[in-house]
């Protein structure tokens, strides 16, 4: 079984959600970008249906709609795909909200008459793109929220832009929902939804940060809250969606592959597919959505792929550096001194990584070395650093002389979190071939790519403190 879902000679670009109440299935759609090597017999552009009971395994077939992402609504016995098309031969290129109606999710008419693009007073004409439409029942109107930008005083007017309307087919522009004034571009893949008491606004952007975030407000018009933590995962998840099954919501969006160079940023000598840039589109990452007392959201894996697991091992450790002992089925390394570093079992490729783990002293590092051995060097690094509140992930060519050139590709590959000593953290990490995806107390996530360096070995480190692990155990199906 496979756990994400990579389109065969493609990449899954953005996934539209739907769920059919009819025949309780996430029945939803994506954006395919076709590899170079595609065969060219098979190449169907645009949007293709992705079927799905479990959230793991999807059953794929092409639609026939060349455009952009969008949603789709359900009005009494007709469905409404909303999307948007690009006119690449203008300068700059025009972009378009688009409407089309079906009665069985496959076959769609497009309504030529209902495309609309920007006004050109309140949002410039530059970016219209992703429509989102739902029904706000406070206003009794029909809303969309589109990828804008806002005629504002700078070029940070990156905006999640809104027009009202009463059926479908003419739109009304209204000043944007949410207008940050932090993006050079257009807030990309808006979605919203309501969780008990509170709205929710998702929205993706790739400038001054890139990420998938969220704000949240007790009403759909605003004023909207930036929690502390506004992202669900890291740089390696984009254009995030959601849908929800009457009981959970989960959030749809993709990890990106590596290599095919297309901004011309890669460097001339070749380091590996790891120092390649990140490609647009590559693997469907599904999380749950969870939600806190105070409002704030968290993430967790979907239940199939937490139950696919169901052999365990335990995780043995020999250290390789400094003093690792084992009290009372505990490994401890106390390691004030510098760098210490052991080494645990291989790595198959598939398969779950858990551990729980606790730091005391002041150590300016400590976590999981990825596909290592016993020279502990190239490879790849969980890095837990307390003084910046954060997990950092690195490839071991960082530590060497060429590790400037690949900063371009790796920036941003970072989380927050709040570290404190004695408090213990779970570890879940998920494996499958290139793509990870680690989860912290079931409730933060952080994805990333690992191609270099394969078939090698767990292993653990600290620097300058104490780490103490516990249950450590490698699972497979």
């Amino acid at each position: 079984m496979r756990l994400f879902y990579t389109p065969e000679h493609a990449k899954a670009g953005d996934i539209i959600p739907f769920y059919n109440e009819e025949t309780k299935r996430f029945e939803n759609y994506y954006l395919k970008n076709w590899n170079p090597d595609a065969p060219k017999e098979e190449i169907i552009p645009g949007w293709h249906r992705i079927v799905t009971d479990d959230n793991i395994n999807f059953e794929e077939t092409p639609l026939y709609i060349d455009g952009g992402t969008g949603c789709v609504i359900k009005v009494d016995d007709t469905y409404h795909m909303f999307y948007c098309t690009f006119d690449f031969d203008k300068d700059p290129v025009l972009q378009w909200a688009r409407h089309a109606v079906s009665k069985d999710l496959v076959n769609w008419e497009d309504i030529p008459e209902d495309k609309f693009g920007p006004d050109g007073k309140i949002y410039r004409t530059s970016d219209w793109r992703d429509p989102h439409v739902f029904w706000n029942e406070e206003e009794q109107e029909w809303w969309m929220l589109i990828a804008a930008r806002e005629n504002a005083p700078t070029e940070r007017n990156g905006c999640v832009g809104l027009c009202v309307s009463k059926d479908l087919s003419h739109w009304e522009y209204r000043k944007p929902l949410y207008a940050p004034r932090i993006h050079q571009s257009a807030d990309e893949c808006p979605d919203i939804f309501k969780m008990g008491d509170w709205y929710y606004l998702i929205y993706s952007g790739y400038t001054d940060g890139l990420s998938t975030f969220y704000r949240m407000s007790r009403s759909p018009k605003g004023p909207w809250i930036k929690p502390k933590l506004d992202t669900f995962d890291g740089r390696a998840f984009y254009a995030g969606k959601t849908a929800s099954d009457g009981k959970d919501r989960y959030l749809y969006g993709w990890n990106p592959t590596r290599g095919e160079n297309i901004k011309g940023f890669d460097p001339g000598k070749d380091f590996g597919k790891d120092y390649q840039s990140f490609n647009w589109g590559g693997t469907i990452v599904v999380h749950k959505l969870i939600q806190h007392e105070d409002g704030t959201l968290g993430v967790c894996p979907v239940d199939n792929i937490v139950n696919a697991f169901r052999k365990s091992a335990k995780a043995t450790v020999r250290g390789l550096t400094g003093e690792w002992k084992i009290e009372n089925e505990s490994v401890i390394c106390c390691s004030e001194d510098g760098y210490a570093a052991a080494i645990s079992d291989k790595i198959p490729s598939q398969c779950c990584i858990k551990v729980k783990c606790q730091y005391h002293g002041d150590p300016t590092r400590f976590g999981l070395a990825l596909q290592i051995d016993e020279a502990f060097d190239f490879g790849y690094y969980l890095m837990f650093e307390p003084d910046f509140n954060r997990i950092e992930f690195r490839s071991g060519l960082r530590m060497y002389e060429h590790g400037g050139q690949m900063f371009p590709y790796a920036s941003e590959m970072e989380r927050p979190l709040v570290i404190e000593e004695g408090r213990e953290y779970d570890l879940a990490l998920y494996i499958e071939d290139d793509l990870a995806v680690l989860y912290v107390d079931n409730d933060l996530a952080f994805g990333f790519r690992m191609y270099n360096w394969k078939e090698r070995h767990l292993g653990f480190f600290v620097s300058d403190g104490s780490i103490e692990i516990k249950d450590a155990v490698i699972m497979t199906v």
